[in-house]
């Protein structure tokens, strides 16, 4: 019998019980959160909305990025009947309070980094778990639904443009789903032997597709949906391998550039040439035959992964044929938000390479004689939002007509061609789909990424290459005559311009910002006397730094007339390479002095990683008898022989449990066995120090220039160092974001972390300037912070000796204290050395 509503879904997704819904990558820590988790906190928003006095129909506009609490928010409104109005994380606050005056929305729930002036009552959604708390978890009685009731309405217009909402209903989604149910029955007998899936999610939540996959089809499986801040591809990897990821979903772009980032490792490793020979020689292998030959390849990315879903966009053949000959399946589907997402899939064990998929079930589907795609069915949305009135989205003769350009072969496959209005009308009368010149253009050695526009030319239209270039060194004369051989003469292209930046603008799914680069290209060309220049790194740091974009000129340098700090610098170049999607060099990127010469470095971007290694087994619990052994045993002992301490302020962690973050004055390098030897046993036996980055490396591989026996000994001394104290890098000149990506994971796996924020040892006793970066750690763990401040150990160091009469050498334990996201680092920094200063 087929659901009412999807409050009968949710009810469904409850009795998922303890398995994890969602496994959130939220600064430097990990969240999980179960089925019950997200049932319980929605059926307590529900609650909240009613005591608001928000009801059935009334609109609640959700704008933030993809965690937990975005799905509690949504299934909260749900099961109150309100109507979810998401918005795209990188909308802008005038885009949204347009939206929010053409709903009329009640309520806003934002992240506090997306903050606005809209003048609607509003929650922090970060906090949402603390807001809703006092209220019951119990089921909740939700109003009368039908399958016609309005779900959520989506805005999918520009800035510029005034706002257009579509109109999602239960019944539209639930044609969508319930289709998927029935195909994943057939195969829920296979999944267990590789439960519990895990799909990486990277699509936003605002859009359809994104929701699909992260709200509707991983609770038929029981399935786990990962959410990632990052976007770098070398950090997607090694998510997908220490996740057990078993499918990643996201945009066209973010898979090509792990296809680059692969190709990037065997360069670095001097084997690109014999990649790329093995790669054509398993063009017609078996799947398991390709699995065999790229075994080290799938060892890198985990065993339990082995498929690609792309939405938002077409996949290019060539990269979906890399993939497809690493031994991965890749699924593409087709749809708009006004089909609530999908019109056609690919089938995950049978696809057909270089299609969109065969028709979903419960559509119709024709293409017109002009290639045109047209549907109908209950998936078709209810209308277009427009001042609370509801506009048809299908025709007069009772079809969706997509906009869309396909071929349909003797299969019922469908192959992508464009976007109608997109269709290039030569003076000959000659159509010209831009995506077969772009194909021809981004298959040239050179070439990161093309578009193809229209140019005017007495009233029809000629194509012009924009091209994204590898380095300046490309000649882009050479790249468009090497494409036109291979096209017809009609398409072939006489006109190109460089683009000038190191990216093309994008859309929130990644698709090239067209009207943007029309506007570019034609000023370049002549065409347009006047445009506005603003580059993303501009745009970025104006974010970063709160100046304005006007501050931002190529030849401005970044510590003179922009005053960046270090921490600056770790957010920019962060921020670059989330929106970029490349892995930047710390090295060259700190060399970096003007913003010029940021735009340069992102035209080529290095892949090498610092030579530092973060330990887990360090932690392995083996190890850990081991050093607990000797420390009591040797250490432990050793310590009140030479110079037992005075401990003060015990009595400040009473009822603290751990994890913690304890934060320290540096003296000597043997500081830890005074915090060890103060430190209750529940903090002493699970505690993993930081220790100079630079130092711990040359331990590990010693400078080639010393003698065998010489390297033995350091070898020796870093295995030991490690195992008897777990220390892990801290590097001071570049890797210091792994640094503390690992400390995030330290705390995740319940192991507290010792630090010196000085970062070295004191020259004169005095107590040095806190790093900024431990204000940084300290807002994005969300631990306690212990600060210890120890003395009397200077002058035994100047005096060279170790051994003291009991009490010389004093530990003083402050009180915990607690810090937000929000607040400044720096502002902690401080706080952190007055603490440690006062004990």
């Amino acid at each position: 019998m087929a659901r009412q509503s999807l409050v009968e879904f949710f009810h469904e997704y409850a009795r998922q019980g303890n398995e994890n819904a969602f496994i959130h990558h939220r600064g430097y820590r990990i969240q999980r959160w179960t089925y019950s988790r997200v049932a319980a906190d929605a059926r307590r928003f529900a609650r909240e909305l009613e005591a608001r006095g928000i009801g059935k129909g009334d609109a609640v506009l959700l704008w933030a990025e993809n965690s937990p609490e975005w799905t509690v928010v949504f299934w909260g409104c749900l099961l109150r009947g309100a109507i979810v109005v998401p918005i795209d994380r990188i909308s802008t606050a005038e885009f949204s309070s347009r939206v929010a005056q053409q709903v009329n929305a009640k309520l806003l729930v934002y992240s506090e980094i997306l903050t606005s002036d809209l003048a609607i009552p509003r929650l922090a959604i970060d906090a949402i778990s603390e807001i809703i708390a006092g209220h019951s978890d119990t089921s909740y009685p939700s109003p009368q639904l039908s399958r016609q009731d309005i779900l959520e309405i989506v805005f999918t217009s520009g800035t510029t443009a005034e706002p257009r909402g579509v109109v999602i209903t239960h019944g539209n989604v639930l044609a969508n789903i319930e289709p998927l149910e029935r195909e994943i029955k057939n195969y829920l007998r296979y999944e267990r032997m590789f439960h519990p899936l895990r799909f990486l999610n990277l699509l936003p939540l605002s859009h359809i597709f994104g929701q699909l996959l992260a709200l509707f089809i991983p609770p038929m499986l029981g399935a786990t949906t990962i959410f990632l801040d990052s976007m770098r591809p070398s950090e997607l990897l090694e998510i997908v391998k220490r996740e057990r990821v078993s499918v990643l979903i996201a945009v066209p772009r973010v898979i090509e550039s792990l296809e680059r980032e692969i190709e990037q490792q065997f360069e670095n490793e001097g084997r690109i040439e014999e990649f790329r020979k093995e790669i054509v020689a398993s063009e017609k292998e078996h799947f398991l035959l390709r699995w065999w030959r790229f075994r080290r390849i799938h060892h890198r990315l985990g065993w339990k992964f082995w498929a690609f879903i792309s939405g938002g966009a077409a996949l290019p053949a060539a990269t979906e044929s890399f993939w497809n000959r690493l031994g991965y399946a890749v699924i593409q589907g087709y749809g708009l938000t006004e089909t609530t997402s999908l019109i056609s899939l690919n089938h995950p064990f049978r696809s057909d390479k270089g299609s969109i998929g065969k028709l979903f079930p419960g559509l119709e589907m024709k293409v017109d004689p002009n290639g045109e795609i047209l549907v109908r069915g209950e998936n078709i949305a209810a209308g277009y939002w427009s001042g609370r009135q509801l506009q048809p989205v299908v025709g007069e003769d009772g079809w969706f007509h997509t906009g869309d350009l396909a071929e349909v072969d003797e299969q019922g496959r469908l192959f992508f061609k464009g976007r109608q209005k997109n269709v290039i009308v030569t003076p000959a009368g000659m159509n010209i789909y831009p995506q077969d010149l772009e194909r021809a253009l981004n298959q040239q050695a050179g070439v990161k990424e093309s578009v193809v526009i229209g140019l005017e030319r007495d009233g029809n239209a000629e194509p012009c290459a924009v091209l994204l270039l590898d380095s300046d060194a490309v000649d882009p004369r050479l790249i468009v005559q090497n494409a036109n051989k291979s096209l017809a003469e009609f398409q072939r292209m006489h006109r190109w311009v460089v683009w000038p930046e190191p990216d093309f603008p994008r859309t929130p799914t990644q698709k090239p910002l067209l009207t943007r680069i029309r506007e570019v290209t034609e000023a370049k060309l002549g065409m347009r006397t006047e445009v506005q220049k603003a580059s993303a790194i501009s745009e970025l740091l104006a974010r970063i730094t709160g100046r304005p974009q006007s501050a931002f000129s190529s030849n401005a340098t970044l510590e003179g007339e922009l005053n960046l700090s270090s921490l600056d610098r770790v957010e920019l170049m962060s921020a670059l390479e989330g929106r970029y999607q490349v892995d930047l060099s710390e090295t060259a990127f700190s060399d970096a002095k003007t913003v010029a010469q940021l735009e340069q470095l992102l035209r080529s971007p290095s892949a090498a990683h610092a030579e530092h290694v973060y330990p887990r087994w360090g932690q392995n619990r083996l190890v850990t008898w081991m050093r607990l052994a000797v420390y009591y045993l040797v250490v432990w002992p050793a310590t009140y022989i030479l110079a037992a301490p005075r401990v003060k302020g015990r009595e400040n962690l009473r009822g603290l449990r751990g994890p913690v973050l304890v934060v320290s004055n540096h003296v000597t390098y043997i500081d830890i066995g005074w915090i060890l030897a103060a430190l209750p046993a529940r903090f002493r036996h699970r505690l993993a120090t930081a220790m100079d980055g630079e130092r711990l490396s040359k331990m590990r591989r010693p400078p080639k220039e010393m003698n065998f026996l010489q390297r033995i000994v350091k070898r020796l001394n870093y295995f030991l160092v490690v195992g008897l104290f777990n220390v892990f890098p801290l590097p001071r000149e570049s890797g210091f974001r792994r640094s503390f990506s690992f400390v995030g994971d330290l705390a995740d796996r319940d192991w507290s972390i010792l630090i010196f924020p000085e970062g070295i040892t004191t020259p004169d006793g005095q107590l040095l300037p806190f790093q900024a970066g431990i204000g940084l750690l300290a807002a994005q763990l969300n631990l306690p912070v212990v600060p210890i401040r120890l003395a009397g150990l200077f002058d035994l160091r100047q005096a060279e000796r170790l051994i003291a009469r009991p009490g010389h050498i004093r530990v003083t334990i402050g009180a915990p204290v607690r810090f937000t996201p929000d607040q400044d680092r720096n502002e902690i920094a401080y706080e952190l050395q007055r603490r440690v200063a006062e004990l």
